[in-house]
């Protein structure tokens, strides 16, 4: 059975994260036995995240990177192999299908955690969409592991 974790975090990240990064996700794999893990695709930290995920699959080949879209945009066709080389999969809930744009990120943030055991998060203000899915992570009772 698939075990997700998902990532969350601000767009600016004006550091490397990635030894941060690399121990959360071998955390999330060899404590939680996580399987799949999800990113947003939006800025800096999902950007850092993904590569750090495909890092880890050189230890641990099984896992796989999921590409999480609020909706569907004209860049999936025109970068289709790009995305398909970079994800093992992307997917756009069907929940999220007559969800108005300006709230599809927040009801998408909202999806990710539903789905997931595990959250890693690089939180550094308290306020944002980063932060107000972390905050959702908690009250589900979710494992977060910040770094």
């Amino acid at each position: 059975m698939e075990k997700i974790c998902s990532f969350f975090g601000h767009r600016e990240v004006f550091k490397d994260l990635s030894e941060a990064l690399e121990q959360a996700i071998n955390e999330a794999i060899s404590a939680y036995g996580i399987t799949t893990f999800y990113v947003g695709g939006h800025g800096e930290f999902d950007k850092q995240a993904a590569r750090a995920v495909r890092a880890a699959k050189r230890n641990y080949p099984q896992i796989k990177l999921v590409l999480i879209l609020p909706y569907f945009t004209n860049k999936l066709n025109a970068y289709k192999e790009d995305y398909e080389s970079y994800y093992d999969n992307i997917i756009i809930p069907i929940e999220l299908a007559d969800v108005h744009p300006k709230s599809a990120i927040t009801k998408r943030n909202r999806w990710m955690v539903d789905e997931s055991k595990v959250i890693i998060c690089y939180i550094q203000r308290d306020f944002g969409g980063a932060f107000d899915a972390v905050n959702y992570a908690s009250k589900k009772v979710r494992i977060v592991i910040k770094i």
